[in-house]
């Protein structure tokens, strides 16, 4: 009789576990009796990358130009709420720290959406996108064309800056104050995270 090999997965839970309950143990000790805080162990910080990188490879994620901006988001928001990770409510860190990762990332794109928003709304507003020349950003051949009088921007690229920026405010009008879920640290409850999550496990 063949019997089939368990998938290996690219985290071992059981030891990101046992790593974690321990540095949870050391982390309330140290708080109780005021001396210095334990490191992060080493394992749970290679934990840490692999989730982020693997995640960034992601359809929804991979094409960002910032991914990499993401992954060490991802990364130092692992480490910022390691010691939150509370093994009596969940026996699964790599679901808890897929769910720091995965926010910290929709938060880098966020800020990166706003910072671009900023930037196209500057120039629609202190001179006409088909004049606006940034030359810091563009290539010699620009270059050499802005100064014999051509403009950089094609119709297209101002179209899209345009329909960029109409999205971003029309957004922004219909966002809501959502209220807030009660504070669950180790409990995952989003739909496209938790597909994640149950693909990545199988």
């Amino acid at each position: 009789v063949i019997v089939a090999r368990k998938k290996q997965h690219y985290v071992d839970n059981e030891k990101f576990l046992v790593v974690m309950s321990d540095y949870r143990e050391k982390y309330l000790q140290a708080k109780d009796n005021d001396t210095e805080l334990p490191v992060i162990p080493d394992y749970a910080g290679e934990c840490f990358l692999k989730i982020a990188e693997r995640l960034s490879h992601r359809p929804n994620f991979i094409n960002y130009a910032f991914r990499e901006e993401m992954v060490s988001d991802g990364i130092e928001n692992s480490v910022m709420y390691a010691s939150n990770f509370n093994p009596e409510k969940s026996t699964n860190p790599f679901a808890y720290f897929t769910q720091i990762i995965y926010y910290a990332f929709l938060r880098r794109i966020e800020k990166e959406k706003k910072q671009l928003y900023i930037k196209y709304k500057t120039m629609e507003e202190h001179s006409s996108l088909e004049d606006h020349v940034d030359m810091g950003e563009m290539s010699s051949e620009d270059s050499r064309a802005v100064s014999a009088g051509a403009s950089p921007l094609t119709t297209d690229k101002r179209v899209s800056i345009q329909e960029f920026i109409h999205a971003f405010e029309e957004k922004k009008r219909k966002k809501k104050k959502v209220k807030p879920a009660k504070e669950d640290d180790n409990i995952v409850s989003f739909s496209p995270l938790t597909i994640f999550l149950e693909r990545a496990q199988a």
